[in-house]
């Protein structure tokens, strides 16, 4: 949004320059992207100032010079040389300054410099209109007939001072702001001065000569809708000053009686529309929905299908304007117009938003109208553009102002703390001052006690309906930079938010997964049923079967994302992509019978993670290799290091699903399953090569989740390392192993990890060695052989008497 910094000073009073008016703004909420200056003429007539000339006299060596000294109001006057024949002694000029460059008419600007003109000094230009880009005339100098001082800047005699566009970055809760007034409401709050409302009193109505019949059938998508009318006016070329505010602001002029509406729209922010009266059948003005599919030509010529729910301005024949969104064709205001009905309203957002998206179109209006504008302006905008309409194109006004408003918008009234508007601005301000920019920004309080008061919010505020807007509205004003930051800086709020936060650890799984090469998938929650009987001993309830199912093959909700996982791989092997890893967030279905004989549907979230095919893309660097079971279960402890679960147990996974696999579980429920799929559930779907599959417990994982680290000092002390040969029998995990060793060496014992396993006759067909090595290290001194040994023997004794194992020696 623009704004001019000449007609926010229409409002409020400023001395501060644009700049530091931008700096206030952002200051507010209004953050200012931008303060360009904007010239009446090429260079402002920067350097060109009004001076007084003294002396003429004719240059002895040049019959057309002459020699004069003109006071420009420094010190000494000036010593200029003037080939102008009307230049005389005791004339106000127009006179560039040395230094001053000057753009005229026709051919290239250039600088005034000082020069000796046949020998005689010469420190500046009086100048002609054309000289200065005001006019072609080349006759003589121009001669003003003025008492301002001498020195004075030409601009101002001319009314040519240079404007500033200062850009806004308007976000959608501050449509308030969406005008020079309410832009200077921000001000006078932040400047604590007072603003200069244009007056309206001189409206009054002439005769009744044209007055008209004004229903509004939809209340709700018009709450208040105002309009007068205008007769023996003419349309024309707006005047001077109304085309520099337009276009000061982006907006090209178009004519008197559209400029104004314009500019009463930019200027208090309330849309207006101005219609032909003469074009207005039967006299009546009805505000109102019209069938489904009405052809409807607007002001750009094109043809366009209302929708039932679009609000219509009409006649007793024809639409005329899609309220607050664009106006017809055949309505609208033409050089022939000599009498106009100008609309004022206020729309429901609702509604405009939901025409202005169905139709394409984005105006001054809708933009303004489909956020909310000020309910209790309609009708002092309407009396301020009737006046100026007068004032640029004549006419009287022939009716009295119709004003439709049956249901009144009350301010909203919003209970505030004091305690709270402390804890969240984090200092204590003095209520004196509260109360005083709550005034300022037109909140009342009332209800004042102790303990806090009810804020009575205008509704030209859409935004501020909570307690804490009320609070940011203190804050803004107030100033941000006004705040200390406390060395113990921390963030508050009045709403509670969950500890965990689903949707930003789906995001950060997801990083992890496309970091480690995988892709994300989504898939239908539909599926055959035939999965589900393949594995139906594995599912948690019955199907969830679709009353109206697309087809036989769609029929049932999914109680496992396998498949959809695995008809995923086909899809791509098809399409020679051989190697794959992906993951999916998706929920599952099923139901259960309660013991009242009542039916419970449950869903639940799922993450799954996919691997097929070789590890990484055919490489001359290295041979390929198939993925295996570890390439897996090292990425799913990734997931787990993610949300910080470092200890679980195992079980042997459902040989329902997987061929082999482990099953992880925590607090003795199962968080993951994984493994190699059964090749008969591959077969289903037709896949021809091996796939292991991941399945999480999605919610058991967010209820494991935690931020917090543990951080502990680096020990200065060496790690020592001793390894152990262990024959054990085959069902003797190794994860027994590791369990039993954590709990008979709880302090020395820093890792164990196994780096062999071997398997042969001549162990026996039922047993197996591990080769296991153990890191030891002590966080206080150095370990001795002594300590070493005494930890292994305590080790080796328990794997003995716990699990029968044989140590090798």
């Amino acid at each position: 949004m623009e704004v001019s910094y000449k007609w926010l000073q229409e409002f409020i009073e400023l001395p501060e320059s644009p700049e530091e008016v931008g700096k206030l703004l952002t200051s507010t909420g209004l953050e200012v992207e931008g303060v360009e200056k904007i010239e009446a003429v090429p260079g402002g007539l920067e350097g060109v100032v009004i001076g007084e000339v003294l002396t003429c006299a004719k240059h002895p060596d040049a019959d057309k010079l002459s020699l004069t000294t003109v006071d420009v109001g420094t010190d000494q006057p000036l010593p200029i040389v003037c080939g102008a024949p009307n230049v005389a002694a005791g004339q106000k000029v127009v006179v560039a300054l040395v230094g001053a460059t000057l753009h005229p008419n026709s051919g290239q600007p250039f600088q005034i410099k000082k020069a000796k003109i046949r020998g005689a000094a010469s420190e500046g230009m009086i100048c002609a209109e054309d000289e200065i880009g005001l006019g072609t005339s080349h006759a003589g100098i121009m001669v003003l007939s003025t008492d301002l001082p001498n020195g004075t800047p030409a601009a101002r005699y001319f009314n040519l001072e240079a404007d500033y566009q200062i850009a806004i970055g308007l976000t959608p809760n501050r449509i308030d702001a969406a005008s020079h007034f309410g832009t200077a409401r921000d001000l006078k709050a932040v400047l604590n001065r007072p603003l200069r409302l244009p007056s309206v009193e001189a409206f009054k109505v002439d005769n009744a000569n044209l007055t008209l019949d004004v229903r509004v059938e939809d209340e709700a998508a018009c709450p208040r809708y105002t309009g007068v009318t205008i007769t023996g006016l003419t349309v024309g070329e707006s005047p001077d000053w109304l085309k520099q505010r337009l276009l000061s602001i982006g907006l090209n002029p178009i004519n008197n009686i559209v400029d104004i509406t314009n500019f009463v729209c930019h200027d208090l922010g309330q849309p207006l529309h101005a219609f032909d009266a003469a074009k207005i059948t039967g006299g009546q003005v009805i505000v109102k929905t019209l069938p489904e599919g009405t052809p409807f030509v607007t002001l750009d010529g094109v043809e366009r299908k209302l929708s039932a729910t679009d609000l219509m301005i009409c006649d007793t024949e024809k639409p005329m304007c899609i309220a607050g969104v664009f106006g017809g064709q055949y309505s609208g205001v033409s050089a022939q117009t000599t009498s106009i009905f100008l609309e004022s309203a206020y729309f429901s957002p609702a509604s405009v938003r939901k025409t202005a998206q169905h139709h394409g179109l984005k105006t001054d209006a809708s933009f303004r109208f489909e956020r909310g504008t000020d309910p209790n302006m309609p009708v002092f905008a309407l009396k301020r553009a009737v006046l100026l309409i007068q004032e640029v194109a004549g006419g009287t006004i022939s009716s009295e102002i119709t004003d439709r408003y049956p249901n009144p918008i009350e301010p909203f009234q919003v209970s505030v703390r004091y305690r709270n508007i402390d804890r969240l601005i984090g200092i204590q301000i003095d209520h004196t001052e509260i109360h005083r920019i709550l005034e300022a920004l037109d909140i009342q309080a009332e209800a004042i006690s102790t303990e806090g008061f009810v804020a009575v919010v205008p509704p030209y505020r859409v935004d501020v309906t909570r307690e804490a807007d009320v609070i940011e509205e203190i804050l803004r004003i107030y100033g941000l930079d006004n705040v200390p930051l406390s060395v113990h800086l921390a963030a508050d709020s009045l709403s509670e938010f969950p500890k965990t936060d689903p949707d930003q650890w789906q995001g950060r799984v997801g990083q992890l997964m496309a970091a480690n090469g995988f892709y994300e998938i989504l898939t239908l929650s539909l599926t055959r049923p035939a999965y589900h009987e393949a594995i139906r001993a594995s599912l948690p309830g019955t199907d969830v079967t679709l009353l109206n199912p697309l087809s036989d093959e769609l029929s049932v909700m999914r109680q496992t994302l396998l498949f959809s996982s695995l008809e995923t791989l086909v899809y791509n092997l098809n399409r020679r992509q051989k190697d794959l890893k992906t993951f999916e967030f998706g929920k599952v279905y099923h139901k259960v019978k309660l013991e009242d004989g009542s039916t419970k549907y449950i869903e639940r979230m799922r993450l799954s993670l996919a691997i097929s095919g070789n590890q990484q893309p055919e490489s001359w660097l290295q041979k390929n290799q198939t993925v295996v079971y570890h390439d897996l279960a090292t990425a799913v402890q990734r997931v787990l290091n993610l949300f910080r679960i470092k200890s679980f147990e195992t079980q042997t996974a459902d040989s329902t699903l997987f061929q082999y696999g482990l099953t992880y579980l925590v607090n003795k429920k199962p968080i993951v399953s994984l493994g190699l799929v059964q090749p008969k559930l591959t077969r289903l779907v037709d896949l021809k090569q091996p796939v292991f599959y991941a399945d999480f417990d999605w919610q058991a994982l967010l209820k494991l989740a935690t931020s917090k680290a543990r951080y502990e000092e680096v020990v200065r002390f060496p790690e020592v390392r001793r390894d152990l040969s262990l024959v054990i029998d085959k069902g003797v995990s190794f994860e027994q192993i590791s369990r039993l060793a954590r709990q008979t060496e709880r302090k020395l014992l820093r890792s164990i990890n196994v780096f062999d396993v071997y398997e042969g006759e001549n162990l026996g067909t039922d047993k197996k060695a591990y080769s296991v090595s153990f890191m030891l290290q002590d966080a206080a001194q150095t370990l001795n052989d002594s300590a070493i040994d005494k930890t292994m023997q305590r080790l080796m004794s328990a794997f003995e008497q716990e699990l029968g194992a044989v140590i090798r020696k």
